[in-house]
């Protein structure tokens, strides 16, 4: 049977989850697959932690733990945060040896066809230390946009920084130790040689969101770099490469068979990559951040096409801006931030659902407020809400009724569907709908039931708790919701 396989960017354990995170492709691509579940289709909804990445060492570093405690107790939260959302997703599986074994057999076999070739690069060195910077233990100068950037690409622009493109480079551990450039040889993965695919694939794909399109073309514009494969560092999976003795793999080289072997975990297969071969009709759809567009959009999709036309290719790319909080960036390192679990300890889940998907940065930067949250969410979902749910009787089923229904049926289908996704339509849908039901209420009551179940089959996939136990075809009422401030612990 053909299915859907969603996959959500695979998150850092250097620190639990915030809201920014959840706002961002967490709770978006569980409101994608709670849809696509309400319609009969088959979803895999999955991702796994990034154990490899260099943030994991670098925040490890700064609080004083180790990466292997710091990767073990990140995960645990991550894990506790997503499931206190109420987030459809598969459990993160473990990254053990069977986790090893598939990222190795990916690899090796783009390895073993001739895929990779050897490159000998200038990589910025801390004297001191000793040790070959690159991601996130290096920080500078982003050589496109010349914001403050850390290697391999920037957050700001998106643009890749690979090796000694980084200006003013200095140790992400130690600013003060003098930073040089050595060479290395390392293997990389040639991503020019795939120009001519790639164009065919993004003319094929017109539903990104605008401003990771536009960084999409702008990369494609110039000569496209070499992907690094292997790399001298000490964290993460040794290559077995006899050209590069004593290297890892690069983390972002692990991307694609990470998600993979999470497929297979959350659906057990005979080997990590079967769900992902072409000609099983499967549907491909990842949801991440705008500073993931170089890694998600280009350079895992390459790693794809190298195995000729072994895998299917990513069918949609949904690209989120960053969530502000109180109008600056989220920033752990300056405690500039909200824990998704401590949001929801004072406030009930859906209506924190309800407000991120409301407001989440679709396509600009958006700003949370818990002051926002209580105000907008009472006045627009909450208040007309429940007025309208002490209206709602069974009034008979008119033919006017029907239609309306229907018409707000096809309003939601066209904010869930592809490639026009957008929770925050959707959201915004479901108070523009509310506002008209409840002043409808009171001149046509016997239109109001077939509407009612439209409502709460288009709010459904937000609002998790209030429609739990309900059969939208069939209901009769709609459910109370709670107040700002009124936990309900069945929610939790």
């Amino acid at each position: 049977m053909s299915r859907t396989i969603i996959v959500a960017a695979t998150p850092t354990p250097n620190g639990d989850l915030h809201l920014g995170h959840m706002a961002g492709p967490y709770l978006a691509g569980d409101v994608y697959a709670r849809y696509l579940r309400s319609t009969g289709q088959s979803v895999i909804y999955t991702t796994c932690t990034d154990d490899s990445q260099t943030y994991v060492v670098t925040s490890a570093h700064r609080l004083g733990t180790t990466p292997e405690d710091l990767c073990a107790a990140s995960t645990k939260a991550i894990q506790h945060s997503l499931d206190s959302m109420g987030i459809s997703m598969s459990p993160l599986p473990p990254i053990d040896d069977n986790y090893r074994r598939s990222v190795l057999d990916f690899v090796t076999a783009l390895h073993r066809q001739g895929k990779l070739r050897t490159r000998t690069v200038r990589l910025p060195f801390a004297t001191r230390a000793g040790t070959y910077l690159y991601d996130g233990l290096v920080s500078g100068t982003c050589p496109v946009c010349l914001a403050g950037s850390s290697g391999g690409a920037c957050e700001g622009c998106g643009h890749p920084n690979n090796f000694d493109e980084l200006l003013n480079p200095r140790s992400t551990l130690d600013p003060t130790d003098p930073v040089t450039y050595r060479e290395q040889t390392i293997l990389v993965l040639p991503m020019e040689a795939y120009r001519d695919r790639l164009t065919a694939y993004f003319a094929d794909r017109k539903g990104w969101r605008p401003h990771g399109r536009q960084l999409i073309e702008e990369l494609l514009a110039r000569p496209l770099p070499d992907a690094p494969v292997t790399i001298p560092g000490t964290w993460g999976i040794p290559a077995p490469f006899a050209e590069t003795p004593g290297q890892v793999l690069y983390p972002w080289i692990e991307a694609m068979p990470a998600v993979m072997y999470s497929t297979s975990s959350a659906e057990p297969t005979n080997r990590y990559d079967d769900h992902w071969r072409a000609g099983q009709g499967t549907r491909l759809v990842y949801f991440h951040g705008y500073d993931n567009v170089y890694h998600w959009g280009l350079m895992d999709l390459v790693t794809l096409m190298a195995h000729g036309d072994r895998y299917v290719t990513p069918a949609g790319n949904v690209c989120n801006e960053f969530y502000d909080l109180a109008d600056d960036k989220f920033s752990t390192s300056r405690n500039h931030l909200i824990h998704a679990v401590d949001l929801l300890a004072g406030i009930p889940r859906d209506l924190v659902r309800f407000h991120l998907a409301l407001t989440a940065p679709e396509l600009q930067r958006t700003n949370f407020t818990t002051e926002a949250l209580r105000r907008v969410v009472t006045r627009r979902l909450v208040e007309p809400w429940n007025e309208l749910a002490s209206l709602v009787s069974e009034h008979s089923l008119t033919a006017v009724g029907q239609r309306k229904a229907e018409a707000m049926t096809e309003r939601f289908r066209a904010c869930y569907e592809l490639p026009a996704f957008s929770m925050s339509r959707a959201a915004d849908t479901v108070v523009t709908q509310l506002a008209r039901l409840v002043a409808e209420a009171r001149t046509a009551p016997e239109d109001l039931l077939p509407q009612v179940r439209a409502l709460l089959a288009g709010a459904a996939p937000i609002l998790i708790d209030a429609t739990a136990d309900l059969d939208v075809r069939t209901a009769t009422r709609l459910p109370r919701l709670p107040a700002v401030d009124q936990l309900v612990g069945a929610a939790r």
